[in-house]
């Protein structure tokens, strides 16, 4: 029994452009933020019986892994070699289609506990990559490569795509008293919504890749710019100027709402306004590809009485710390009594 925790992770700037439409012609920058909340998966070879078991918010139960309908866990077995009498189990702190990656969470922290049942230790790197193949290749999913390395690294990081697919990561070691501040004036608060990301990053997807649309160059000009934002984010954090921060948040805001009409909708951006004009909040944006989950605020004053507004809007505050550790291992153990949802629930219990 192997139970792998990998963290969720926030983009602060360069969002979008990890997409392979717009890395490929221009090179992408990713800067984001692991979060203190995760996904946990367990993987166990039972001792009797030869089926296929998949727990996670369905159950399957088959006779070879090939039959499995969960896309991420049966590309990633077949990929180790794993035909049957195997047992996945999943829980997490979020729920997906949240905006925090939790698609890439569980098939990066799947391939870790697959690689260290194999006793075959790889770098963070490689399982990046190797979950990058599975959803970008393999699926054919219209997503980016951000979620694969900030669950393989955690961390607050930088990742610069160039234009041949190859990511150099680079992951920053700010003072406790500066992860403080940053994390007491950027609030986090979840809108109750949830939204697969692929139906949001189709647009920009489309939109890259016919050069000859009308949406082509609105498009590629807001990316330019998101790049070129999120060079300027990661500026002004690593100086610690978090209020400046906050003025390029809702720079980078405006600019990602150009992507698509499915990125916001009426009832966030009129709290987004009253907000910026009641509680001092310089800049927001909805975490992720948008249209739903966790809408991100940053405000160096008033915290108690944003706080009682959003509450009093139904979007609760979410509490979180950065997570500076991606993917690992939290507990390994021998055949035992207890299935694997079971030992997950328990090792999830201790780790917490």
């Amino acid at each position: 029994m192997i139970v792998t925790r990998t963290p969720f992770r926030v983009t602060l700037g360069g969002g979008g452009t990890d997409l392979p439409s717009y890395f490929s012609h221009h090179g992408g920058f990713i800067f984001a933020m692991g979060l203190d909340k995760y996904m946990y998966v367990a993987v166990n070879r039972p001792v009797v019986g030869h089926q296929v078991r998949l727990h996670y918010s369905h159950a399957e139960v088959v006779e070879n892994v090939g039959e499995l309908k969960h896309e991420l866990a049966r590309e990633a077995l077949k990929a180790h070699g794993i035909e049957n009498t195997f047992e996945v189990a999943s829980i997490a702190d979020l729920p997906a289609g949240t905006g925090l990656g939790s698609s890439s969470c569980y098939l990066v922290g799947l391939l870790n506990a697959l690689h260290h049942d194999r006793r075959d230790y790889v770098p963070l790197q490689t399982l990046a990559e190797e979950a990058c193949h599975i959803e970008l290749d393999i699926l054919k999913e219209g997503i980016g490569k951000q979620d694969q390395y900030m669950a393989a690294f955690g961390g607050l990081t930088v990742l610069q795509i160039e234009r041949d697919g190859r990511v150099t990561v680079r992951q920053l070691s700010p003072s406790s008293g500066d992860v403080a501040d940053f994390v007491a004036h950027t609030h986090i608060y979840y809108t109750g919504s949830q939204r697969d990301a692929r139906e949001v990053l189709v647009d920009q997807n489309q939109a890259m890749q016919r050069k000859d649309s009308v949406d082509h160059a609105r498009v590629a000009d807001s990316l330019h710019r998101i790049k070129e934002l999120g060079h300027r984010i990661l500026e002004a954090i690593e100086a610690s100027n978090f209020d400046r921060w906050g003025e390029l948040l809702d720079e980078h805001w405006q600019s990602k709402k150009k992507l698509s009409n499915k990125i916001t909708w009426s009832r966030v951006d009129e709290i987004y306004d009253e907000v910026r004009r009641r509680f001092g909040v310089l800049g927001g944006k909805i975490i992720g590809a948008g249209g739903g989950g966790f809408l991100m605020l940053y405000s160096s004053k008033q915290h108690a009485d944003l706080e009682k507004f959003m509450a009093d809007h139904r979007m609760p505050r979410m509490h979180y710390t950065i997570e500076p550790e991606g993917t690992k291992v939290v507990a390994q153990m021998g055949h035992g009594f207890l299935s694997a949802s079971q030992s997950l629930a328990v090792a999830a219990r201790e780790t917490a």
